[in-house]
């Protein structure tokens, strides 16, 4: 009597074990499309949070300058000064701290990994967002920083002789930067935002490709032993 051997079918204990196994073994030579790398998500989580980040520092400073400034300049120089030595005290924190020195980080980060990926357009705007960022980081640093040290050293507002003056000092070149500083947030957002937004674009002009290739290069499936002993 011929063997499983010689005809080429296999036995019945062997057949069971490969009836069981056929369903995962169909699964791991199935052709698969990956249409996001590891690598493309997470630079795509990095820009994320980077615009996010950038978003709350524009958001702060546009609130600031459509809001609280021209609230507080129509107030008297009495309520000005005490709620503006309040509000300098109460910004030193480290949510702003976390999002004001985040914003840059993740950035850079983002723009390296938008280098190393070859994404020139991604890239550049990247660069754009970061540029205008540093706008706004000198513009503080430059003006508002030493307004306000010189204002919390003018001391209580109940004690200081010439208020009227103090204020006038203070409020009219805070506030003609601080819409500079603000367009400069804005448009780094704006920036970053639109680095984005390519980022989306390209990698959905490049799934096509992605899926070709894998097709391509996918490992042949392989066949039921009774499909295959079928053809023998």
């Amino acid at each position: 009597m011929a063997s499983s051997t010689t005809t080429g079918k296999p036995a019945n204990g062997d057949r069971e074990r490969w009836d069981r196994d056929y369903p995962e073994r169909a699964l791991e030579n199935r052709p698969t499309v990956d249409d996001r790398t590891g690598a493309d998500r997470n630079a795509d989580i990095v820009l994320g949070a980077a615009v996010i980040a950038m978003g709350l520092l524009a958001g702060l400073f546009y609130f600031s300058a459509i809001a609280v400034m021209p609230a507080l300049t129509a107030a008297d120089d009495r309520t000005l000064v005490d709620a503006m030595q309040q509000m300098i005290d109460k910004i030193e924190n480290p949510a702003f701290y976390l999002t004001l020195l985040g914003a840059p980080a993740l950035a850079a980060v983002a723009l390296v990994q938008a280098r190393r990926s070859g994404s020139a357009k991604v890239a550049g705007w990247i660069v754009a967002g970061l540029a205008l960022y540093t706008v706004m980081v000198v513009v503080t640093f430059a003006v508002h920083i030493p307004l306000n040290e010189e204002l919390k050293e003018a001391g209580d507002p109940a004690r200081i002789e010439n208020l009227a003056a103090v204020r006038d000092d203070f409020v009219t070149p805070w506030v003609a930067w601080d819409i500079v500083r603000t367009l400069a947030s804005i448009a780094a957002f704006g920036s970053l935002a639109w680095a984005l937004v390519l980022r989306g674009r390209m990698g959905r002009a490049e799934q096509p490709q992605r899926t070709e290739g894998y097709v391509r290069g996918c490992a042949p499936v392989r066949l039921h032993p009774l499909v295959e002993s079928s053809h023998r």
